[in-house]
């Protein structure tokens, strides 16, 4: 959720600033469309670095849940087999009821 507010307001505050750098240039068209262009440039790779580095940790801590589950999964196995092998080793015959 916080990575999309992140994506929204580096393309937000891109496009204000192209429209801004467009509007106030005190250059040539051929020079500001260049700076804009330089300028477009840095924010996208700082937004690919970003979202490179929000899914890097993402899949960390996949794998750790992942990791983390897996053993939840087998502790519950083998305390299912225990009770399942108590049960089988109960004498029904002694048991009043």
């Amino acid at each position: 959720m916080k990575t999309d507010k992140v994506i929204l307001g580096v393309l937000g505050g891109l496009a204000a600033g192209a429209i801004m750098g467009i509007l106030f240039a005190p250059e040539k068209g051929k020079k500001t469309r260049k700076k804009i262009k330089n300028v477009s440039n840095d924010y996208k790779d700082e937004l690919k670095d970003k979202f490179d580095s929000a899914l890097e940790t993402l899949s960390k801590k996949y794998d750790v849940l992942k990791e983390e589950g897996q053993g939840l999964f087998e502790e519950g196995k083998s305390k299912f087999e225990k009770t399942k092998k108590d049960i089988e080793n109960m004498d029904i015959k002694n048991i009043n009821i």
